[in-house]
Order: structure tokens, then C-alpha cells, then sequence
């Protein structure tokens, strides 16, 4: 049967639904919304004064991309992070970004090119706007935005719906790494971004051993500080007997490699 509705009902919905989805996912990568937390439509219908229906349909549409779970009992809850399942998470990354990076140098039009070039220049604006506001949402999604047009520019869907999903779920990581960055170190837009920049070389030159070899780098570049990070922050909150047993038993790995190490070709 056709919907009857009017349209502009029909507008409203959509606007509602699109405003519920944006105020959650910002909350979401921000960590207002813990990772774990219940959400309740009743309270979401209240807040954004709409029915039930558009909320829910922004709450289908957190979870298609990774923000949040909807339970079997129709509740629904903020994606919990698993710690445990960091490291599989960064080694499906350096994987797939290596692949996708390397398709990109094989596959790109000039055109493409000088999209990935264009977001480059939004991802420098986006990571001095997160440094001067104290705020990582705008670099995490000048972030995404360039990794995915090179996904785009590697022309294999498979590879990219994939790899999105794998940059949707690591956005609340990448907060914890800018916060880890920006607050403990004087960051430069160089130093973070020389990764970037090489890729866009190896992809200019179509250059595809030295793409993968920098999509790599950049892969543990990021995971070496994210461990470096959440070494930091578990071990500050323990308490150690004196003991060599308590102190294996709480330790925990990761070093950071220099990012300032550039890439070079054989």
C-alpha cells in the first residue's frame, strides 16, 4: 500500500530522524555517551520532542554503523569498547588499509587524486580546529573522510564497505589517541600528518609498494600510540604491592614508534 502521509509530515520525519542520529553519534565519538550505556527512546522522544518512530529510525541507523547495539529485548546500548579485541581490530586495520591504499595508487583517476589531495587540506583544517577547541570530532572526521576517498579510489567495494566499518568502530579511538597526543606532547600538523602526505605520493606516482609500505607505517603509528595511551592510563589508576608478582601481573605492552619517521622506498 502507498504512504498517504503528507509530505510534509513526511519531511519532518526525516529531519527528526537525521537530527537524533547526528546529536547521538557526536555524543557517541565524544564519550559523552559511554560505550555500554543504556539508551532509552521514551527519554529520546522527550528530549527531541518526536515520536518514537524517527528516534528509533536514527537508532537503526547508529547501529548499521557500528554506535550502537539493539538487544534482542529491543533496548538498546552505547556499542561497548572490548579492550580485549583491540589488537584483532588493529591488525584487520593495517590489513585492510594496506590494501586499500594499494588499489588506490593501481586504480586512481585524476580526478580522484585530487579529491584525496582536497580532504587532505580539510584534515589539516580539522586537526588545528580539534587542537585549538580541545574538541578531536572535527580531526576524527576529516580522518575518515580522507581514508575513505582512497578507498573509493581503490574501486572495490568489498574492500571498502569493510574498511568503513572497521574506521567507524575505531572513531572512538581515534578520540582516545588525539587526547593522548594533543595533551601529553606538542603535536604539529606535520609530524601527524606525514603518513597523509606519503600516501598521497605513492598514490600520485602509482607507486604501489611504496603505498603499501606507508599505509602500513601509518597502521602502527596508530597503534603503538593507542597502546602507549592505554598503558598510560591503566597503570596511573593501579595500585602496586611491592612485588614482582603484582607488577606482571599488571603489566601491560605497547611502545610508540616515532611518527615523525618517514617512509622511504627502496
Amino acid at each position: 500500500m502507498a504512504d498517504l502521509a503528507p509530505a510534509s509530515d513526511k519531511a519532518e520525519k526525516i529531519t527528526g530522524s537525521a537530527r537524533v542520529y547526528a546529536q547521538l553519534r557526536d555524543e557517541i565519538l565524544r564519550l559523552e555517551l559511554a560505550p555500554g550505556s543504556p539508551i532509552d527512546e521514551n527519554s529520546l522522544s522527550e528530549r527531541f520532542d518526536l515520536s518514537r518512530s524517527p528516534v528509533r529510525e536514527a537508532l537503526v541507523r547508529l547501529s548499521s554503523e557500528g554506535f550502537v547495539n539493539i538487544l534482542p529485548n529491543r533496548s538498546t546500548i552505547v556499542a561497548p569498547i572490548d579492550f580485549r579485541d583491540v589488537p584483532k581490530y588493529l591488525d584487520a586495520l593495517d590489513l585492510l588499509q594496506r590494501a586499500t591504499t594499494r588499489l588506490a595508487a593501481q586504480f586512481r583517476t585524476n580526478a580522484e587524486l585530487r579529491t584525496i589531495e582536497k580532504l587532505q587540506s580539510e584534515f589539516e583544517k580539522g586537526f588545528n580546529k580539534s587542537l585549538k577547541t580541545r574538541d578531536p570530532i572535527y580531526n576524527i572526521d576529516a580522518n575518515f573522510n580522507f581514508h575513505m576517498a582512497i578507498a573509493e579510489a581503490g574501486k572495490n567495494a568489498y574492500f571498502q564497505m569493510f574498511y568503513k566499518r572497521l574506521l567507524d568502530e575505531g572513531r572512538r579511538m581515534l578520540h582516545f589517541h588525539f587526547e593522548f597526543q594533543a595533551l601529553s606532547e606538542h603535536m604539529s600538523f606535520e609530524e601527524v600528518a606525514v603518513h597523509h602526505v606519503q600516501m598521497i605520493e605513492a598514490i600520485r606516482a602509482k607507486d604501489l609498494e611504496y603505498a603499501d609500505a606507508v599505509a602500513h607505517e601509518h597502521a602502527m603509528q596508530f597503534k603503538g600510540r593507542f597502546l602507549e595511551y592505554y598503558d598510560q592510563s591503566v597503570t596511573a589508576k593501579m595500585k602496586f604491592a611491592p612485588t614482582a608478582s603484582t607488577i606482571r601481573q599488571t603489566a601491560v605492552g605497547g611502545t610508540a614508534p616515532d611518527p615523525r619517521r618517514a617512509v622511504r622506498r627502496r
